[in-house]
């Protein structure tokens, strides 16, 4: 292997035990709180509130909490980068700092880099590959990717951070708490979706469950039109490193960003649309990081390059999840609020005026979701369409009936589904793209 350029540039170490990433992470914690706290009783002697105080609290407070999940990278990155996807869960200045998370991770240096080949594959580094670039070409919260040569192909190389398998689960118990005030929860009401989430990231880990999947979904997903995925080279996979063809092509933000024909969008948004929907109905497994880091558009083609997060769903939870797309269900109100009960979103103990005011809020959220799906195509281009998802948004977390709300609502599954439609329908929007929406035929691959 012949290093193609300098390799001193990065991150010369990580903090890999639990106890020192723990005392990292609650250092950050507690400056961000003692920040808060001077805020505030400085707001209380002086009375009133300056929103421009207010706002450069807060860009300093998500400077300080994006750089050290940065430099920890593992379970505290990757939930920057979950919480980034949607611009409106976060104030403003974390939304902007956590964004980073999803393409500019600061890398590690090359002798840690070298140091994890050697030991996955017990050679040394440069007789694993003909050519190997010591910088990253790209930074992630689990990994980081370098361009090589293998076998005289262009290879995408991805190595795992030391340390983040071991630390994932004691990083996320000090980073929940930090979690659960920016979003104003309660632990109680969310356990068993953090536990979810602690386990569809202890899978993203396991380099080896995601080459499986990966050649699985891929395989199964051969039939449809304009998705592409790259071919693994098994001889330079374990379970902490991925080897891959190399994909030439545009980031899918850049690409809706960029001056492309109303065809050209139209042809990578129906690929989008028509993967996602073959994986929920068809294969009952999907895609669960739908950022645009994860996709490539190459000559009209969408590129799929990551499938370290997916997330199967039970045919149960699948029927009883898409029959509130029945619009005869909202019609019949004794029927919609039996089935929000079978999705645990109704509870035995809630009142009268609770499941009054769940139902009233479901019922629109229902009715706006679902709108793609109420015709054989739909124009993701139309700015009101997640305004209004964005303002319903806003709008429930201000409403203080349901903050009132007690209870864990909701089942594990649906977390991972609706941050999946969520980001399709962002990904759609940007792209600017009107898709045929219309259900696939059953029994074969899909029809475009």
């Amino acid at each position: 292997m012949e290093p193609s350029s300098d390799a001193g540039a990065g991150q010369d170490h990580i903090r890999r035990t639990p106890l020192t990433r723990m005392a990292a992470l609650a250092g950050a914690g507690a400056s961000v709180g003692m920040n808060y706290l001077k805020y505030y009783g400085q707001r209380a002697v002086a009375g009133g509130s300056a929103p421009a105080a207010r706002a450069a609290l807060d860009e300093a407070n998500a400077r300080r909490l994006y750089q050290t999940f940065s430099e920890l990278k593992g379970g505290p990155l990757k939930l920057a980068q979950m919480l980034s996807m949607d611009d409106q869960l976060l104030p403003p200045a974390y939304a902007a700092q956590f964004a980073q998370a999803q393409y500019s991770a600061p890398p590690l240096s090359w002798p840690l880099v070298r140091r994890t080949l050697e030991r996955e594959f017990r050679q040394p580094a440069e007789a694993l590959f003909e050519q190997f670039t010591p910088q990253a070409a790209h930074g992630a919260s689990i990994g980081q990717v370098h361009r090589a040569q293998f076998q005289g192909r262009e290879v995408a190389v991805k190595v795992q951070y030391p340390g983040v398998a071991d630390s994932l689960a004691s990083d996320l118990r000090v980073v929940k708490p930090v979690a659960l005030q920016m979003l104003g929860l309660r632990e109680a009401d969310v356990a068993h979706y953090f536990r979810e989430v602690e386990a569809r990231l202890q899978e993203e880990t396991d380099y080896g469950l995601e080459l499986q999947r990966s050649e699985e979904l891929a395989a199964a997903c051969a039939g449809l039109a304009n998705v592409r995925f790259p071919a693994f080279h098994a001889a330079r996979c374990s379970a902490r490193v991925l080897t891959m063809d190399w994909v030439e092509g545009e980031a899918l933000d850049r690409f809706a960003d960029g001056a492309a024909s109303q065809a050209q969008r139209n042809q990578v948004g129906q690929a989008l649309w028509d993967f996602y929907d073959f994986q929920m109905h068809r294969l009952r497994r999907f895609h669960a990081d739908p950022h645009p880091g994860n996709f490539l558009v190459r000559e009209g083609q969408l590129w799929v390059l990551d499938f370290g997060c997916t997330r199967a769903l039970s045919a149960d939870f699948h029927d009883r999840q898409f029959a509130l797309l029945d619009p005869a269900l909202l019609a019949n109100e004794a029927a919609f609020a039996q089935a929000l009960r079978g999705l645990a979103l109704l509870l035995p103990e809630d009142t009268a005026a609770e499941t009054a005011t769940i139902v009233a809020l479901a019922r629109a959220s229902v009715e706006l979701l679902a709108r793609p799906f109420r015709g054989e195509s739909f124009d993701f281009s139309d700015p009101g369409f997640m305004r209004a998802i964005y303002e319903m948004g806003e709008a429930s977390r201000q409403d203080k009936a349901l903050r009132r709300l007690r209870g864990a609502r909701g089942e594990a599954e649906s977390i991972y589904l609706n941050r999946a439609f969520f980001g399709l329908y962002s990904l759609l929007h940007r792209l600017r793209a009107e898709v045929r929406t219309a259900p696939l035929p059953r029994g074969g691959a899909a029809a475009v």
